[in-house]
């Protein structure tokens, strides 16, 4: 490895002033936003916010990642970069789901509904309280991307001058070998494993113990590399060898420390998954939790309510959600007609759509063009 990375760094942004927002969600949990920008930012080329600010893109992780994922030191130029050096300033949020925070190793019942009815409407409370009614874009990735697709539909956010959808939506669909790992795999690793969470990091516990055993038998079968965490990865997310990236997109020093980037998940977020892969769409995981009842049973069937135009992004070899976005565009065209865009990139699969050695190159030009178009003037 050519260079080490720190955990949970901000190095990979220079030139910005960086500014750490905590906030609490209703259930009780403590999460937080950071704030990137420039000195004399006055925003992209014809945004029409506040006089000298402009518009602001609000970053969202998926499940098992964090922010990190957004600002890798060791890219030339990673996704936070390219968009102050395009005249953003720019947030990232790291809700419950993010490996910055404990939650995901503790035993919890947590889903995708929580985050639609308490992160995200607490995150961008919290947002607005500082940028005031300035443009304001999203560009979310994986499970960020379905929960706060699903907070748009179910109306727990608003105020959304665009979104960028990478990967997922209102419409999951998996491979085949994924939807069995969804149906069986979490009553399999809780009851008769004994794991209420799965880390790529089992690979580094001590020899023999339950851990290290389901980790030596996961990298029998994935023999594409010899990094083990990554092995662990394709069992925790999609159907590959790798799963969820082309091993040629990223460079070895984040191939190498790709456990850094994409950590431990509790388990149970699986059984929600897997109920809206069934169904073929989002929708609640338990519709009898009064703590969810103001939230709706089946969040496509709400889509109408969208009025944000989303680009919906995915790699033409994503192994993790396959077509997914390409399903959710049709479906939401067909309710707001010329709303919405999609966009296929060729040769990229799931998590590499941000984090590849070219996604600035490849990836971002496009989410700018989209973000461009909108620029100005909050819906």
């Amino acid at each position: 490895m050519s260079m080490r990375v720190p955990r949970f760094t901000l190095d990979g942004v220079k030139n910005a002033e960086a500014t750490v927002h905590p906030f609490s969600t209703d259930d009780g949990l403590g999460l937080h936003l950071t704030r990137f920008r420039r000195p004399g930012h006055h925003g992209p080329a014809g945004a029409t916010g506040a006089a000298g600010q402009g518009d602001v893109v609000l970053l969202i992780h998926g499940l098992t990642s964090s922010s990190d994922m957004f600002i890798l030191p060791e890219q030339e130029r990673n996704l936070v970069t390219f968009l102050l050096d395009s005249g953003f300033e720019v947030w990232t949020l790291d809700f419950r789901m993010s490996s910055r925070f404990p939650y995901d190793t503790e035993t919890h019942r947590y889903t995708v509904d929580d985050a639609v009815k308490y992160d995200h409407p607490a995150a961008l409370r919290e947002l607005r309280r500082h940028i005031g009614d300035r443009p304001l874009h999203v560009i979310a990735h994986c499970l960020g991307s379905m929960s706060f697709t699903m907070s748009l539909a179910a109306g727990t956010v608003d105020g959304v001058t665009s979104m960028i959808s990478n990967c997922v939506a209102l419409v999951p669909r998996v491979p085949g070998w994924s939807r069995l790992k969804l149906a069986y795999g979490p009553a399999i690793l809780e009851y008769l494993l004994g794991f209420s969470f799965l880390d790529p990091r089992y690979a580094e516990t001590p020899p023999l113990t339950r851990p290290w055993l389901l980790s030596r038998l996961v990298s029998m079968f994935h023999r594409e590399c010899d990094v083990r965490t990554c092995h662990m990865l394709s069992f925790m997310w999609g159907s590959g060898k790798p799963g969820m990236y082309l091993h040629e997109n990223l460079l070895p020093e984040t191939h190498e420390r790709i456990a850094d980037l994409c950590s431990a998940t509790g388990v149970h977020y699986y059984r929600h998954i897997s109920k809206m892969v069934r169904a073929g769409r989002a929708v609640k995981y338990d519709p009898g939790n009064p703590a969810h009842a103001d939230l709706p049973d089946d969040y496509l069937a709400g889509a109408g309510r969208i009025t944000t135009p989303i680009l919906f992004l995915t790699g033409d070899s994503n192994k993790v959600f396959t077509d997914s976005n390409v399903a959710c565009h049709k479906a939401l065209s067909e309710i707001s007609p010329g709303l919405h865009e999609l966009e296929i990139i060729p040769g990229y699969g799931h998590q590499d759509m941000v984090m590849g050695e070219h996604s600035h190159r490849d990836v971002f030009p496009r989410m700018l063009d989209f973000l461009r178009k909108h620029s100005g003037g909050a819906r």
